[in-house]
């Protein structure tokens, strides 16, 4: 298996495109490759896959957990179109409350990875949206945290004004509420897979507007 990995505007989110062979009779390609992966660089060990669909306008994150149940994700749009996210959330980096947006969908198959200390979010661009995404830890309630989808200082240019929001996420914290007890900091010197994470005490790219994520076909 071969993979092509795109860097993207913000150090370690990452965009996978994978070798797809198409015929008559419709394509083929392997989703996952664990030693293909850890060859290009990705070295996290996933342990759990979940799968969502989302009708158009549903917008979901940003989700995170936190240091004491950390979890990278490895996230594609099997059906449909989506408007995926990924928010730098390590304080002291060069790039903290920098986002990087990329379209996945279910012609090119690439893949966004969002490694730990990122916040994740995606809304469903497409009639039905069908999300799937491998996890580096598992689901751990307690140690989930959502942040405001909306929130100014990260400034997203969503293309809705009013998604179809859970009652969880309408309750997402502002950036400013983020840092009092701040999830993750920064590292300045990452290991592969890592992120640049070092444990708290406690596309377009952009602060305020977007950009194409650079390189990505």
């Amino acid at each position: 298996m071969t993979v092509a990995v795109h860097p993207t505007a913000l150090e370690g989110v990452l965009v996978i495109e994978p070798s797809i062979r198409r015929d008559e009779r419709g394509f083929f390609l392997e989703s996952y490759h664990q030693s293909a992966y850890q060859s290009a660089g990705i070295r996290y060990l996933f342990v759990q896959d979940n799968f969502s669909r989302s009708r158009q306008g549903v917008l979901r994150g940003f989700h995170f957990q936190d240091v004491t149940a950390p979890m990278a994700k490895l996230v594609r749009c099997v059906r449909g179109r989506v408007l995926d996210v990924a928010v730098d959330l390590r304080v002291g980096s060069p790039s903290f409350g920098r986002h990087v947006s990329l379209e996945l969908d279910e012609e090119r198959m690439l893949q966004l990875l969002v490694p730990v200390g990122f916040g994740h979010a995606f809304l469903a661009l497409s009639e039905w949206a069908d999300v799937e995404y491998r996890c580096s830890g598992f689901y751990t309630p307690a140690a989930e945290r959502v942040l405001a989808w909306d929130d100014p200082q990260i400034g997203i240019r969503w293309p809705v004004a009013s998604p179809i929001l859970s009652a969880r996420d309408q309750k997402g914290m502002s950036l400013g509420d983020y840092l009092e007890a701040p999830a993750f900091h920064f590292s300045p010197s990452p290991s592969a897979g890592a992120g640049g994470l070092s444990p708290s005490p406690s596309t377009g790219e952009g602060r305020g507007g977007g950009a194409s994520s650079g390189g990505v076909p």
